[in-house]
């Protein structure tokens, strides 16, 4: 994963270290200037090799084999971390993850419920008449999870495990379906036969036509808008599959 301004910018799954940086870096080239980069597998010499090539900050992973540490002792400034994943287990709780989510608001502070909700492809209910194929709700769980770091309103393009577009942000939904269909562009990555996921509902079919005419063919989004059926007869219309998640993101 690189994050910008604690934004996502390019995430992705790969054979090996540097299979998954390089697609995640396809993602948005010029956002990742800069930006930190986050593996969940031990940095060997040839994914270093290849991060060594951009100006980066902070680097975060489990571990860094001998020959990575002697690339990155030649870059200036460079902040290695080294990251403890979490434990196995059942629960947030289980797995290390804090249950509570605390934001400062003038002296005060508020205390909600962290999002920690892991969705299963039993959670997915399919609302449309297409239906998704099995690689496509891969896609799908993947595109959710990345949602869930993107600041609302969020959208996000993915096709085999990698993200190819992210719009985050924006105080109209449409905005941000637009922004990630122009990242992709800028990068040359092209979102025909997509899926994308949305952090919250579409509360109009506007939402979906911009994905869907960027060239989405599949849709993961929460459900639970008074015009849900509007959304779901465009779907239709436009003959993409869309499932509802019954939960939202929303990171403020």
């Amino acid at each position: 994963m690189i994050v910008k301004h604690a934004n996502p910018c390019g995430v992705a799954v790969g054979k090996d270290a540097l299979q998954s940086y390089s697609k995640a870096f396809q993602t948005d080239p010029t956002s990742a200037f800069g930006g930190i980069i986050a593996f969940n597998r031990t940095v060997d010499g040839a994914a270093a090799q290849q991060v060594s090539k951009q100006f980066v900050e902070v680097l975060m992973a489990p571990d860094y084999t001998p020959e990575a540490l002697d690339i990155f002792k030649a870059k200036v400034n460079v902040r290695l971390m080294k990251i403890v994943l979490p434990a196995g287990g059942a629960t947030a709780w289980e797995q290390g993850r804090n249950a509570m989510d605390a934001k400062r608001v003038g002296s005060g502070l508020l205390l909600q419920t962290a999002d920690n909700h892991e969705l299963a492809l039993t959670d997915l209910k399919v609302v449309t008449k297409v239906q998704p194929t099995a690689e496509q709700l891969q896609d799908l769980l993947f595109a959710w999870k990345v949602a869930k770091y993107v600041k609302s309103n969020a959208i996000v393009f993915c096709a085999n495990g990698m993200t190819m577009g992210v719009g985050a942000g924006q105080m109209s939904r449409l905005d941000s379906a637009r922004i990630a269909s122009i990242k992709a562009q800028h990068a040359g990555l092209s979102l025909a036969g997509t899926v994308v996921a949305s952090d919250a509902f579409f509360p109009f079919r506007d939402g979906l036509d911009v994905v869907v005419d960027a060239g989405a063919t599949c849709v993961i989004q929460p459900g639970g808008s008074m015009r849900d059926q509007e959304v779901i007869d465009a779907a239709d219309e436009r003959g993409v599959a869309m499932v509802f998640s019954g939960v939202r993101h929303f990171r403020h």
